[in-house]
């Protein structure tokens, strides 16, 4: 089954609020096996949206109007809706009595917009709203299928849980399931070449590659009978994926590289400390947003000048002077110094220009990252481009990656 989705509002139109409704309803859609092809905004506007309607249903079987259910004037979409389908709206007694109910408790008084968020065709299958007053209701017509819900989205998600779901069950003869895979380490385009032929080649389970800031994500799609057979048929084609990417793999769904780096920190028990500079305390900000990572992270500090790196990390005056603090050679003294004074197991530590001023010999987006893990250290050199902020959040997104890869091992 084919759906659109119509967003009903001048003031999405406008920026004024975020369309939430619509993206929450067109996940719902793919989780029932149902396709949404278009999605659209249509303003306060009884032409305007007659014409989206018209539109929506030459190319869907199904459209889900969202908003516009309300006591006012400019609430046009079920009376828009009607006068599509050449249907005549009257008084259901049954949803203006839940209505006055509702203001008798509230002390209300019932004007004669309210009323009119009870009137419906007879054949109309009218939706309860069990958080607001307005209800919503489905049309069925010469194979053509029209839900309208209310805008508010505490009014319409539970409606569409409670009576959109159990309804649309019988159009749908299969469900759509899905896994994100989380990828650092290589861009979009990188991806696609070396899965190039899985993609080419792809039916069902499908695969779809989208670029996010500092990371990518490939999202496998299965459409099946069941979910178990559904998990299957993505199982197969991850492992295929993993044959080629799998070192740039570091997690799945929606869970961010720290949260998985500060699960395994405390699987594995291990302590860890941060000494940054370029980063500015950004770094141990991320690893801490894992909610009980005090288990394992013991001790973060911005050493950003010269003199607080050679006192609180031990870093070497002839380091600094014979490499600039800006080197491989500081990074690495940092990230032991951190570790040894802090007492864990890992230190990390970022230094680097992050701009906006380059030097002679240390360009802006120049990086050095530093790795201390039980007695071996180690340094990396980076080369960002950005701006400060960007360069930042990828030495960070970097530190994180690398030490998530080498605890992996122990």
């Amino acid at each position: 089954m084919k759906a659109e989705i119509i967003a009903v509002g001048t003031e999405i139109l406008l920026g004024d609020i975020v369309n939430t409704n619509s993206q929450y309803v067109a996940k719902r859609l793919k989780d029932l096996g149902i396709f949404v092809y278009y999605q659209t905004v249509a303003g306060d506007n009884e032409e305007r949206l007659y014409e989206a309607y018209k539109l929506a249903f030459k190319r869907a079987d199904l459209v889900i109007a969202i908003g516009g259910l309300g006591p006012t004037k400019d609430d046009l979409t079920k009376e828009t809706a009607f006068k599509l389908f050449n249907k005549k709206a009257v008084l259901d007694e049954g949803s203006f009595e839940k209505i006055k109910n509702y203001f008798s408790c509230t002390k209300r008084k019932i004007t004669e917009g309210t009323k009119k968020q009870a009137y419906f065709p007879k054949d109309a299958v009218i939706l309860k709203n069990n958080h607001g007053t307005a209800p919503g209701c489905a049309i069925e017509d010469k194979g053509k299928t029209m839900i309208l819900l209310p805008g508010p989205p505490k009014e319409m998600v539970p409606m569409f849980e409670e009576s959109v779901v159990p309804y649309l069950k019988k159009y749908s003869d299969c469900i759509l399931v899905s896994k994100v895979l989380r990828i650092f380490g290589i861009g979009e385009g990188q991806i696609v070449e070396k899965i190039d032929d899985i993609i080419e080649s792809q039916t069902n389970p499908t695969v779809a590659s989208y670029a996010k800031e500092n990371e990518a994500t490939l999202r496998i799609t299965a459409k099946a009978g069941s979910k178990e057979e559904a998990d299957s048929l993505i199982s197969l084609m991850e492992k295929k994926i993993r044959g080629r990417i799998g070192k740039y793999i570091y997690g799945e769904g929606d869970e961010p590289i720290e949260n998985v780096l500060g699960r395994l920190l405390i699987e594995k028990k291990l302590k860890i400390s941060a000494a940054e500079s370029c980063t500015g305390g950004l770094l141990s900000a991320k690893i801490i947003n894992y909610p009980g990572i005090s288990e394992s992270f013991m001790e973060g500090c911005v050493t950003y000048t010269n003199e607080a790196k050679m006192r609180r990390l031990g870093v070497r005056k002839e380091t600094i002077e014979k490499y600039g603090a800006v080197s491989s050679q500081t990074a690495k003294e940092m990230a032991e110094g951190i570790a040894k004074g802090a007492e864990t197991d890992i230190g990390v530590s970022t230094t680097g220009n992050a701009g906006p001023f380059g030097s002679e010999d240390k360009d802006v987006g120049l990086v050095y990252i530093g790795l201390y893990i039980r007695g071996k250290v180690e340094a990396k050199e980076f080369h960002f481009s950005g701006d400060r902020q960007k360069v930042r959040n990828r030495a960070v997104m970097e530190a994180i990656f690398w030490i998530l890869n080498e605890i992996k091992q122990l």
